[in-house]
């Protein structure tokens, strides 16, 4: 049984992942500020944290990096940046809808770099569930879409969002044998939370002035979304496979969904019901496919 649970462990941290950051869009829709500084105080925070401990902890790891890990750390924290700041930047130009869905459409990219990059085969079993559950994020946003020059360039924000969120999860995956997950959380929150700065005072956005529940959200949405969410998603690609981890993050619209209805009393439609449940079934095909054998990859 002991054999069993440590197997099972990459699932159970998986799971937290998926769940932390689904608090995410109840946190922003909370917090009164400017979709960039809630995103550069996502990150800063969160950095702030992570440094002292990092810094006792791994401060020898850090001396050790090689310049090409160094590099795809750098790469990394861009696309980490990218992702926050193009997807929430996709919102003021395009519908919710048309965002969220191709925002999440990181899947397709990351399962055709694996292949290269790793062999990690899919079969049509496997390429069914990640249908299936691209399938059910369309069919809970399909309500609002709109097309003209304004959202179509929101669109292509989304998708190069999405893009840099393959791109930061792969390389997640990459560097899992180069450096220990501490220390690359801290450099690549820190890396993007610069980058998220300078470009929120150079677009004239101010960080103070906001009320105290704003920077509660905003606190609150640094430790459970980024600090639990995201970290448990690194730590679950040190033992899976990155194709898994990016089917699993499409249950973030479902456990947003349940959420809102919990805290916000916002009640799902039968279309989002049954598109949530599309969605599940999906991640469950995609990991139910030999569950055992991603721990030999």
């Amino acid at each position: 049984m002991a054999g069993d649970g440590k197997s099972r462990r990459p699932y159970v941290t998986l799971l937290i992942g998926v769940v932390a950051v689904s608090f995410a869009a109840i946190f922003i829709r909370l917090a009164d500020a400017p979709p960039m500084v809630i995103a550069t105080y996502r990150l800063a925070i969160a950095s702030l944290i992570l440094i002292p401990v990092a810094y006792a902890k791994s401060a020898f790891n850090l001396r050790t990096l090689s310049w090409q890990s160094w590099l795809m750390i750098t790469l990394s924290s861009i696309f980490v940046a990218l992702h926050f700041g193009l997807w929430i930047t996709s919102l003021s130009y395009t519908s919710i809808a048309s965002s969220v869905i191709l925002v999440t459409s990181h899947p397709i990219f990351v399962a055709v770099i694996s292949y290269f990059l790793w062999k990690e085969r899919l079969d049509r079993v496997m390429m069914a569930g990640i249908a299936v559950s691209m399938l059910g994020i369309f069919g809970i946003n399909y309500g609002g879409y709109t097309f003209s020059p304004a959202s179509f360039r929101g669109d292509l924000l989304a998708l190069m969002a999405a893009f840099a969120m393959g791109g930061y999860l792969i390389i997640g995956r990459q560097l899992k044998t180069h450096i220990a997950v501490l220390p690359y959380l801290t450099l690549i929150y820190s890396g993007a939370a610069i980058l998220l700065l300078l470009t929120t005072l150079l677009a004239g956005y101010s960080l103070t002035g906001y009320s105290l529940k704003t920077y509660s959200m905003m606190i609150l949405l640094a430790v459970v979304p980024q600090l639990i969410g995201h970290s448990s998603l690194n730590i679950a690609l040190r033992w899976l496979p990155v194709t898994l981890v990016s089917v699993a993050i499409l249950g973030e619209p479902v456990g947003a969904s349940l959420l809102g209805y919990l805290v916000m009393d916002e009640i799902p439609t039968g279309s989002e019901i049954i598109s949530g449940l599309l969605i599940l079934t999906g991640i469950f095909i995609v990991v139910r496919r030999n569950p055992w054998q991603w721990m030999t990859k």
